[in-house]
């Protein structure tokens, strides 16, 4: 006869030991004895996301939540479809916008022989004129390649030429056609772009549901929110409130499967890859419930294309895109898109600013997908993150946080009111704000950008520097980079910084390293001497001929070097003296004898880099 467990038992015995082994780190890092440190040490290291979620730094069968459904069944969890082709995994998308339809026609059939098995087809103000659309879908085989216009406010006469091209095609099971016509008016009204109106959206979802294939006449496109700077929960729950306003306009003349039918989801996957597995998860969860609540949980289970952020993607040092969206790729696919774009890794630059060719970075784009799927086999598994204590909790927590974002839309009157009254905005205008401050202060790394970045790149054009509508997470730093280019260009040398390395290397390495790559983020170039003695700083300042330096060493030097440095650079016509470090280190410095500023780890780098800028005229 089995002995039964004891109900009160730790489900982790270990928990104990493992807790005490952190406090011995913590204690050492901080310099306290252990006795001063919470009660639970390891909250020390929880990180917050800006929705509020804490990401704890273990996760055990403590955290154990109930196993959700298979895939196929309410809630979606683990997926919408229970019989997905596992040698397929997700739809790998292209997004086709060229303005001549037999270019169009013929990259279209190109991109399908290497590898692509979804478009994504711009048209009228977007991509091919209206009229030639029956051009550019020539020899598409629509059984195999499901098809998502993008439209605007052309959506319903683009829609017209599309039916008539599935009106003379052949196929032997017309329901295996699938086709998303991209409407999206309630979201273009948040970002902006025209669209279609509600009404027209409406309409055309009826002519889609009447249609023998697979139609979806609205896309509920979250990246706009996304891309103005939204937390991931503000993303799903905007989204959903703007599902449910279309769900009562459609329920009008649709009953509430059909309507549930018309409907398909677009949301952004960063290269937070664990984030973004939860987002599709929590999205779906999210989406059966209304559905449920409507009282049709079975088709809950709304078609989800992820598209790899535009907002992560940098201008500087752009090849590093390459790897944002391989994790975003993953973390979209693993957690269960049915289609996936990634955009190429210069889709944040005018085309050809680098100087490679559109056929290149479109190629590198689904070739992502395809090393993903066809090498390390990833479409195989069906929500291989399930079971995980750390996906279950985060999709958990993220859906009840943004079914409470939700709330709160609906609690202003609905999607629509919250747009009017500003609502939307100013949630997702607090959560960029939050972002930039984080990334200012380097507390959020953007690579190439903010941190190491690369001061021998070539200026950007003139059409690269404009700003779009999109809230890039680099932005500000690119802007200081922007103004060093312009400095170039009209002096022929970029700003420059004297370093004064004081001490050994040993002393002030890790301060040059540092101050180096900060300066360099705002396009200032770091002149390093190698190590000064104090009677060397004026003939290397002279030699130099920079405007600014900046002391580099140990607090301990700056305490018996420091004053005498300061003294012995303005004295050689230095107009501004900087120090590596806290002002803590020279408190006891007179005023003649201290710096002008302080450049520490967590300040606002974009604020200081500002500044400097502006001492030397860029």
């Amino acid at each position: 006869m089995p002995i039964a467990s004891d109900p009160g038992a730790d489900p982790v015995p270990e928990y104990g030991a493992w807790r005490k082994g952190v406090a011995g780190v913590l204690a050492k890092a901080r310099r306290v004895d252990v006795s001063e440190l919470p009660e639970e040490p390891e909250r020390l290291l929880d990180e917050t996301t800006y929705d509020g979620l804490t990401v704890a730094p273990l996760y055990t069968r403590r955290d154990e939540l109930p196993e959700q459904p298979l895939p196929g069944t309410f809630p979606f969890v683990r997926g919408r479809d229970a019989t997905r082709d596992v040698h397929r995994g997700w739809f790998v998308s292209a997004r086709f916008a060229q303005r001549d339809a037999a270019v169009a026609n013929r990259e279209i059939l190109a991109a399908l022989e290497n590898g692509i098995s979804a478009i994504w087809l711009g048209a009228g103000e977007r991509g091919v004129p209206v009229a030639d659309l029956p051009t550019a879908l020539t020899g598409l085989l629509f059984e195999l390649a499901p098809l998502t216009l993008d439209a605007g406010g052309d959506v319903a006469d683009a829609a017209a030429q599309v039916f008539t091209a599935l009106d003379g095609y052949t196929a032997p099971a017309r329901d295996g056609i699938r086709v998303s016509l991209g409407a999206a008016p309630l979201t273009s009204r948040f970002a902006g772009p025209a669209d279609t109106g509600l009404a027209e959206a409406v309409a055309l979802a009826g002519q889609a549901a009447r249609r023998p294939e697979t139609v979806r006449a609205i896309t509920v496109d979250g990246t706009v929110f996304h891309d103005a700077g939204a937390s991931d929960a503000q993303e799903l729950g905007a989204a959903v409130a703007a599902g449910l306003a279309y769900l009562r306009s459609l329920t009008e003349s649709l009953d509430i499967a059909d309507a549930l039918g018309q409907l398909e989801f677009r949301f952004a996957a960063t290269d937070d890859q664990f984030a973004t597995i939860a987002k599709f998860r929590a999205a779906r969860r999210l989406w059966a419930r209304v559905a449920q609540v409507c009282g049709a949980p079975d088709f809950g289970g709304a078609p989800q294309h992820a598209v790899t952020s535009a907002a992560m993607m940098s201008q500087r040092d752009p090849w590093v895109n390459m790897l944002r969206t391989t994790l975003a790729a993953f973390g979209a696919g693993i957690g269960g898109a049915d289609t996936v774009t990634v955009l190429p890794f210069d889709s944040a630059l005018p085309p050809g600013e680098l100087g490679v060719s559109q056929a290149f970075a479109d190629r590198m784009a689904r070739n992502t997908q395809l090393l993903l799927l066809e090498e390390s086999h990833l479409g195989h598994v069906q929500d291989p993150g399930a079971g995980s204590w750390y996906i279950e909790d985060l999709t958990a927590a993220l859906a009840a946080k943004a079914w409470e974002f939700l709330q709160e839309i609906e609690a202003a009157g609905g999607y629509l009111a919250a747009l009017e009254s500003g609502l939307l905005a100013e949630r997702v205008a607090a959560t960029k704000a939050a972002r930039d401050a984080d990334v200012a202060h380097r507390k959020t790394a953007v690579t190439g950008v903010n941190e190491f970045p690369n001061l021998a790149e070539q200026p950007l054009s003139e059409a690269a520097r404009q700003t779009g509508r999109v809230a890039r997470y680099g932005a500000a730093f690119e802007q200081l980079r922007n103004r060093s280019d312009a400095y170039l260009a009209e002096h022929g040398a970029r700003p420059k910084a004297l370093l004064v390395p004081l001490g050994s290397v040993a002393e002030h390495n890790v301060r040059v390293t540092f101050i180096a790559n900060l300066l360099a983020s705002g396009g200032i170039e770091s002149i390093n001497p190698g190590p000064l003695a104090v009677d060397g700083i004026a003939a290397a300042a002279a030699e130099a001929g920079a405007p600014i330096a900046v002391l580099c060493g140990s607090d301990t030097r700056y305490g018996s070097e420091a004053g005498e440095a300061v003294r012995q650079l303005r004295a050689a016509g230095v107009p501004t003296v900087l120090l590596a470090g806290a002002a803590k280190a020279v408190a006891d410095l007179d005023d003649a004898q201290r710096p002008d500023g302080f450049l520490a780890a967590r300040i606002d780098a974009v604020a200081a880099l500002s500044g400097l800028l502006e001492k030397v005229g860029a």
